[in-house]
């Protein structure tokens, strides 16, 4: 935990960004009755039936210092959507770093090792040796701000019914657009001399 909270309260390098990762899945649902458009001292009104569309998965990149998030809309969760996020980081979002410090939980498809699994092993090795992980605790995912930006997305964009996979993505890209150009931050306040105070229960006793 400590790990990540000093990592929070580091002071910006651009050459060794601070990016919080996640991931979250969807549920696509579409309108099975005509909604009935907004008037005058009436919202606009949906039946409670719909339609399931199926599903698909958000990858949620944010650099919470300096107010820049991308979601990556997939239409599955697995190790190679994992690789190719990594590589994305590398070569797409920060090229120029020299060392991506990545903050995300520790699932079980977390792991630079799929990399291998994914890429030729040269070609693993060249992202691997760009990214450091920085796993939040056992029941701290709320440590990763990807997080908040997540509750953001879902209060802001993610409110209404989308028919399919691309409609998400196409709403999405536009929120995403608006936040990153007014480059809404995440003010983070807690620290790991808080967490001393707060979570003491969750440190060693020494008596």
């Amino acid at each position: 935990m400590e790990d990540v909270l000093d990592l929070y309260a580091a002071s910006e390098d651009p050459l060794r960004p601070r990016i919080c990762f996640d991931e979250s899945p969807y549920q696509i649902i579409s309108e099975v009755q005509v909604v009935v458009p907004a008037t005058p001292g009436h919202v606009e009104r949906h039946d409670y039936e719909y339609r399931r569309e199926g599903t698909c998965n958000l990858f949620m990149f944010a650099r919470p210092h300096t107010g820049w998030r991308h979601v990556k809309v997939t239409s599955r969760r697995a190790a190679v959507d994992f690789a190719y996020c990594m590589r994305d980081l590398v070569d797409v979002y920060f090229p120029e770093a020299v060392l991506i410090q990545v903050v995300m939980d520790n699932l079980n498809t977390h792991d630079l090792a799929v990399l291998y699994d994914v890429f030729p092993p040269e070609e693993a090795r060249r992202i691997a040796r760009k990214i450091a992980i920085h796993y939040t605790p056992k029941h701290g995912s709320w440590l990763d701000m990807a997080e908040i930006e997540f509750a953001v997305l879902a209060s802001q964009c993610l409110d209404r019914r989308f028919d399919t996979q691309a409609q998400v993505a196409a709403e999405i890209a536009v929120w995403e657009d608006d936040r990153n150009a007014r480059a809404v931050p995440i003010h983070w306040h807690f620290t790991a001399t808080d967490a001393r105070h707060a979570l003491k229960r969750l440190y060693p006793s020494t008596s």
